[in-house]
């Protein structure tokens, strides 16, 4: 009997030290959570209780559109695309209902059942405590471009699919605006812009351009081939005034805190299994993830259309 109690207070002591590691590693994790998070918000230029200012560096756009009518002239749609950085330890979760989301950060600390079974015993069951926050983004407000027309550029677009690289397809463009007999003249640079399709040929003289733009189409031999592709004008623009502002996702709830215990799919399917029960203030989870402590990713936001 002295000898089983004895043991049984070697367990217990055993257990206690774990424990007591456990906790101190938790506290830690958030610690490097919130500064983390914390140096983020400063790169991000996110304040909430002063008005947001960010310096915004160059960026190549391409913009595309119909105008039917004059007054839609001096409009300009943006779509959304936001990059949220995500620390490790945390986790973005998307609610398909507005309202499950609300309910979540309203709670603000959530204990995360992590071993579910109904004959699991009381000592058997692991927990964690995370913490629920809203997600803001900066959206902008307003929005002012000066745009320039480039007197010795073109805009190329229509180009055809033929399977070759878009060194090639610049090579083959070349050879054909840089000939005057097809309307063109020496060549300076040719560039594919980023995402649309379509390529911009300046030209070392003036007075090529224009010509081209006035056409706006010409067909074009490129290898056994004839393609008609489309002129237009090379427009750039700098942008002259940017405001933003803090933007709630409505569907969208940040995790916090999260103990690096489990494995990356595990965990994921704890908590979503957690936060997807009615009990629990929970709904039906529409997107979930995950990044675990140590590691960073990140979060790419677009227009809810839905």
């Amino acid at each position: 009997s002295q000898e089983l109690c004895s043991a049984l207070e070697q367990d217990h002591e055993k257990l206690q030290m774990a424990k007591e590691a456990v906790e101190q590693r938790t506290r830690e994790l958030r610690k490097e959570g919130e500064l983390l998070r914390k140096n983020l918000e400063q790169q991000m230029c996110l304040n909430r209780d002063e008005k947001t200012s960010c310096q915004v560096g160059e960026k190549k756009m391409v913009f595309k559109g119909l105008v039917a009518n004059k007054e839609d002239v001096n409009k300009l749609m943006l779509t959304p695309l936001i990059r949220y950085p995500l620390p490790g330890g945390s986790a973005l979760i998307t609610f398909e209902k507005a309202e499950v989301a609300q309910r979540i950060i309203a709670v603000k600390e959530h204990m995360v059942e992590l071993s579910y079974g109904e004959e699991l015993e009381e000592l058997d069951r692991c927990r964690v405590r995370v913490q629920a926050a809203p997600v803001d983004i900066l959206l902008p407000s307003v929005l002012e471009i000066g745009l320039t027309r480039s007197n010795r550029s073109i805009l190329v677009s229509d180009l055809p699919s033929l399977g070759i690289s878009e060194e090639a397809l610049l090579d083959k463009l070349e050879l054909f605006f840089s000939k005057t007999k097809n309307g063109g003249g020496e060549v300076e640079s040719r560039e594919f812009l980023d995402d649309s399709g379509q390529v911009v040929l300046t030209f070392v003289q003036d007075g090529v351009a224009e010509p081209l733009i006035e056409r706006g189409h010409i067909q074009v031999l490129i290898g056994k081939g004839k393609y008609e592709l489309k002129i237009s004008p090379c427009m750039s623009g700098d942008i002259a005034n940017l405001q933003l502002q803090p933007s709630r996702c409505p569907r969208t709830v940040l995790l916090s805190g999260i103990p690096d215990v489990l494995g990356e799919e595990p965990m994921r399917d704890a908590l979503e299994i957690h936060f997807q029960k009615a009990s629990r203030g929970g709904g039906e989870v529409d997107t979930l993830a995950y990044v675990p402590a140590g590691r960073q990713a990140v979060a790419v936001f677009v227009e809810d259309v839905g």
